[in-house]
């Protein structure tokens, strides 16, 4: 299945982005706005009246108007790959590819449980997108913050495709159920250790196009 239904979430990011893209977007849109020069942004997912679906593979390409790619993805990465917690269209046409965060554990993704031959091919896309950004790993991204790196592979090909897609890493801040972070900065030392394990210049080709957002959970209780 490439569009996946979800219940209403009750608690962690789950509960925060749905609250956030149904009922205070303008909290992500302003952001996003000035991240990327667009003036309006549209959310696609996880819309209540969609049953907060969550798409991957072709579906998800399809729903940000990028179905051209879909064959060259099915190439690229084998199928149940990323599953994104939101998906946004600019009025520039930019595709918002979105990563939520509730607490900093859930940044420590296992590592990828693809059987073989899956698991070959995307050790080959993570290879390459690792070299294409200049990076040295420290451990195998298949491995280590597989969760992260696959969204970054995925970022590269669309770039690579030509597509203009943005990384959106929406890290939430004073989850006090989940004992999240209650300060930006606590998620940015995170990030910090992520991109240094994973052997990440500093800058890098697709730098510019990784936003990181720290919405206060209090604008959305």
């Amino acid at each position: 299945m490439s569009r996946i239904v979800q219940p209403a979430g009750t608690r962690g990011s789950l509960k925060w982005i749905q609250r956030a893209v149904n009922e205070r977007p303008e909290v992500l849109d302003a952001p996003l706005i000035e991240a990327t020069g667009a003036r309006a942004v549209e959310w696609r997912s996880p819309l209540a009246a969609d049953q907060f679906a969550e798409y991957r593979d072709a579906s998800f390409l399809t729903l940000v108007g990028a179905g051209d790619v879909v064959a060259s993805l099915a190439e690229f990465w084998p199928q149940r790959g990323p599953q994104w917690d939101a998906l946004a269209v600019s009025d520039r046409n930019d595709i918002l590819l979105i990563e939520a965060k509730a607490h900093i554990a859930e940044m420590l993704s296992p590592a990828t449980q693809a059987r073989e031959t899956s698991r070959e091919r995307i050790n080959i896309a993570l290879r390459a997108t690792a070299e294409a950004l200049g990076a040295a790993p420290r451990a195998p991204w298949s491995e280590v913050f597989f969760q992260l790196a696959n969204r970054l592979a995925h970022l590269w090909f669309l770039r690579s495709a030509g597509l203009p897609a943005w990384l959106v890493l929406v890290n939430f801040v004073g989850d006090k159920d989940m004992g999240g972070p209650h300060r930006a900065r606590e998620w940015e030392a995170a990030y910090q250790v992520a991109f240094h394990v994973m052997g990440l210049p500093a800058r890098h080709a697709l730098s510019k196009w990784i936003v990181h957002l720290h919405p206060d959970v209090s604008e959305f209780d």
